[in-house]
């Protein structure tokens, strides 16, 4: 049911786009993207890339043992497939790459990737919390503070001494995701730095490409940017993003008088360059091949 959905969400915006000739005034939208926009956009995004890979690096730095190249190709590579694969299922290349090149067991990869994306998360609603316009300033502070101390109260309770593995064969299961997940926890030395960092720089670049296509200004694109990466923990996704990323943006930037056809134009062009960014970066660096794990260094790591 929620794949039918997906689907219809995205067929929804498409259909709407072809509708009435709007897919024309997408075109004059996209065509205000001038070069030096373009070159601007492009810069931000490629540091978005590199930042992103120091969180990898810094994480599994005993893996990666200074192949931040290789770190930088993983981050590519899944970015690439995470906006053109359905239903998220571009999320199993981390774990299935991080295998490949480091040799990294799936399941310390996954809970790895399920921190990633909860401090993807605490992050932009932090950021959503400060920034979104008319909230009054104690629904702020209580917002902040609420995403904050959860942010710092999760990865200690998952490290608290626990009995679940004494439990029900289903405990027991818990318990070593649980374990897993306080393990990789303690590894990121400057996890949140870096995906602050990230967040703050990739939000910045989508609010300038928005407001350039609108025009608007920045305050509105960075309203749009929050809106569409916010839609992103909707329980239910278009395919590729298609449909709910336009929605959320075209929502946030309603209170700044954006037309919803408007907004949804905009916020259309800004998803395809997105793709596009996502899918040259990654095809250039699957062209890259990395070599699989130092079987020295695993050796190593198993003698007495």
């Amino acid at each position: 049911m929620k794949r039918a959905l997906a689907i219809l969400t995205s067929i929804a915006l498409f259909g709407w786009l072809l509708a009435d000739g709007r897919w024309r005034e997408l075109g004059a939208a996209i065509s205000r993207l001038s070069p030096d926009v373009l070159s601007i956009a492009v810069l931000g995004f490629a540091i978005s890339y590199l930042l992103r890979a120091l969180r990898i690096h810094d994480e599994f730095r005993a893996d990666a043992r200074g192949r931040y190249p290789a770190c930088l190709r993983i981050v590519l590579v899944h970015n690439a497939m995470i906006n053109v694969v359905p239903f998220r299922g571009g999320e199993a290349a981390f774990p299935l790459l991080l295998r490949h090149t480091f040799g990294t067991p799936l399941g310390r990869a996954i809970t790895s990737l399920f921190w990633l994306r909860l401090q993807d998360a605490f992050v932009v609603m932090t950021l959503a919390a400060i920034v979104w316009p008319g909230l009054p300033m104690w629904l702020r502070a209580l917002a902040v503070a609420g995403v904050i101390a959860t942010a710092w109260w999760l990865p200690r309770w998952a490290r608290q001494p626990h009995d679940w593995q004494q439990g029900r064969p289903l405990t027991a299961k818990l318990a070593k995701l649980r374990d897993a997940f306080a393990e990789t926890t303690r590894h990121a030395r400057f996890g949140w730095l870096w995906t602050l960092a990230n967040w703050s720089v990739k939000l910045l670049v989508q609010a300038y490409v928005l407001s350039a296509v609108l025009p608007a200004p920045l305050t509105t694109g960075a309203a749009g940017a929050l809106g569409a990466e916010l839609a992103a923990i909707l329980p239910i996704q278009g395919v590729a993003g298609f449909g709910t990323y336009e929605a959320g943006a075209a929502a946030a930037m309603l209170p700044a008088g954006v037309a919803l056809s408007t907004g949804l134009q905009a916020a259309l062009a800004l998803h395809l360059f997105v793709i596009a960014s996502a899918v040259i970066a990654g095809g250039i660096a699957w062209l890259f091949p990395t070599h699989g794990p130092d079987r020295q260094h695993e050796s190593e790591s198993i003698q007495p």
